[in-house]
């Protein structure tokens, strides 16, 4: 099988990589600041360096692959509050560029990774693949536009694309920009951690290797024009997250800052997916183990974050 992995030099398109079985896979990657070749060692593949919005690049590559799996992505939230442009710019016209030649090239199937952000937030309850999208930053309602376009691709044209939306993924090699990589590096670094608010925003915790698996599996088995929500194992209020954090290198509570919270920032997140559990899926990490070992990686591989800081 060739796979195409856009965006596959980041944090969770480059476990996909390295943990893919496959005959042959290229990864397409504009190597922005959040990506790193380094990613990639060891892994058997191609890289291109390219953009998933240049479609004369697109229609040279596409052609030829059995699979094609969407990470390109511009992906925190709080760059976007910054400035959406660039958020609208991948996240949207770039998802329409790589869905156009997909269908160009004839892909027998294409895997778009989004967010349970794009649902926006709810009180109680958890979202179901047919909620209405409520996306409430610029990042989310890029995100959801994507979807969108893939959709409707599917829709008008017959484009065998699935949809993945997940929670919080969390492990090594992500960059220190959310808030456990930010937070463990800060304190192994010993520097003070901002936490937005009152704390009380809650996320889903899923690990990048259950995250890739669940790709993997609707990649396989996933039907074409359908969403499949890929749920965290875990679910912790930002507080509580950071107590957690603070206990896993040994730091009190003095070393947290308080600091205003984001704008518009969604109080809760959850999924349902028991859509994607028909299909196989189970959640395979442990939330204490894959935290303890997430915060280990960063404690063994300084070189890899502190040039990023």
């Amino acid at each position: 099988m060739r796979i195409l992995v856009t965006g596959g030099a980041g944090f969770i398109g480059s476990h996909f990589v390295r943990t893919a079985a496959a005959e042959r896979i290229t990864v397409l990657d504009r190597l922005t600041y959040a990506a790193d070749p380094a990613n990639l060692d060891g892994a058997d593949c191609e890289v291109v360096e390219g953009d998933i919005c240049d479609a004369g690049l697109l229609r040279r590559i596409v052609p030829g692959h059995d699979l094609v799996v969407n990470f390109a992505a511009e992906s925190h939230v709080d760059r976007s509050i910054e400035g959406a442009a660039e958020f609208v710019r991948t996240n949207v016209l770039g998802v329409q560029a790589l869905m156009r030649a997909c269908l160009d090239a004839e892909v027998p199937k294409v895997v778009h990774v989004s967010t349970d952000e794009v649902y926006g937030s709810i009180e109680t309850g958890s979202w179901e693949e047919q909620a209405p999208l409520r996306p409430r930053s610029p990042y989310a309602a890029s995100k959801a536009g994507g979807d969108l376009v893939a959709l409707a691709d599917a829709t008008t044209h017959g484009l065998p694309v699935v949809i993945t939306r997940c929670g919080n993924t969390y492990g090594p090699r992500q960059f220190p920009e959310k808030i456990i990589p930010l937070f463990v590096t800060n304190l192994l670094t010993g520097r003070k951690v901002p936490l937005y608010g009152d704390g009380g925003n809650v996320r889903e915790w899923i690990h990048v290797d259950d995250h890739c698996r669940a790709i993997r599996i609707v990649a396989e088995h996933g039907v074409p024009g359908e969403v499949y929500n890929v749920a965290g194992s875990t679910s912790l209020t930002n507080l509580e997250l950071t107590g957690r954090l603070l206990a896993a290198v040994g730091a009190d509570w003095d070393m947290v800052e308080r600091v205003a919270d984001r704008k518009g920032h969604d109080r809760r997140y959850s999924l349902d997916d028991a859509k994607l559990r028909a299909l196989g899926y189970r959640p395979g990490v442990d939330f204490e183990r894959g935290l303890a070992e997430t915060v280990r990686w960063y404690a063994d591989n300084p070189s890899w974050w502190k040039e990023k800081r």
